[in-house]
């Protein structure tokens, strides 16, 4: 049983770890295979004190539920005797992408598609190209490697708009996914990489604005002395300072001097 199943508590936090990523992995590739043609476009796993939920992402969700929910059904029960889950304890939940047009896993299933359908490499990548950017998308690049015509395996890459593939914003801009194409003459390599847009309500890209993006803000209206209103100045007056008369202070038995009146 995983970690996530509610023996965290009595294993140490290494081994907790482990046994997340193992069960995200092994759980990530059970769907990727079952849920291919659906447009899957990832897991999400949420842990809660009475159960493990897991929410399923893809394009077409009804196909996910299937007829009365049935299919869903089947995938819990899958999911719970295989990773030992007791009853209830897991649930499992169908989620629609957005906007399928950002969502690299989503275009390189169908990529894979149209590939194994038998579309020209070109045309089927430069479609996908497009139609990321028509969904505003800042970037989009598309590496198709493999034996693509004839016995001599290359590499081909498509590519438009900006794309930032390293430092801290190549991790939250960039969506990336890889896709294996089993074609008759051999394995085919795809590999998807959209770079979102700025969102701040953080729905169709991240809520962070990249490190290099200046916003210059409007100066604020300069109060200038024409357009201010006209203020009277009145000036105080100040009364003038009373005129005290003081006597002649001489020595005793002297008359005033008669320069002094």
């Amino acid at each position: 049983m995983p970690a996530l199943g509610g023996t965290s508590s009595r294993m140490s936090a290494k081994r907790k770890f482990i046994a997340d990523g193992v069960f995200y992995a092994e759980l990530n590739e059970l769907l990727t295979r079952e849920l291919a043609e659906d447009g899957y476009a990832g897991v999400e796993v949420r842990t809660t004190p009475h159960r493990t939920e897991i929410i399923i992402r893809a394009t077409r969700t009804q196909n996910v539920l299937g007829e009365k929910g049935q299919r869903i059904r089947e995938l819990t029960s899958v999911v719970q005797k295989r990773f030992e889950f007791q009853e209830g304890a897991v649930e499992l939940y169908a989620e629609r992408v957005l906007n399928r047009g950002l969502c690299a896993q989503a275009q390189a299933e169908s990529l894979k598609y149209k590939l194994l359908g038998g579309l020209a490499v070109r045309r089927a990548c430069y479609g996908v190209v497009r139609f990321v950017m028509e969904a505003s998308a800042k970037g989009c690049e598309v590496v198709v490697s493999g034996k693509l015509r004839g016995q001599r395996a290359k590499a081909m890459k498509f590519g438009d708009g900006y794309m930032i593939k390293t430092g801290h914003a190549g991790q939250v801009y960039t969506d990336t996914a890889v896709r294996h194409v089993l074609m008759r003459q051999g394995v085919i390599g795809i590999k998807v990489s959209i770079f979102l847009p700025q969102d701040p309500e953080g729905k169709l890209g991240p809520k962070i604005p990249l490190d290099d993006v200046v916003t210059i803000l409007e100066p604020k209206e300069d109060v200038n002395a024409m357009s201010m209103p006209a203020i009277k100045f009145t000036p105080a007056v100040v009364p003038p300072a009373p005129v005290m008369s003081m006597g002649y202070q001489g020595p005793p038995g002297t008359a005033m001097p008669s320069d002094v009146i």
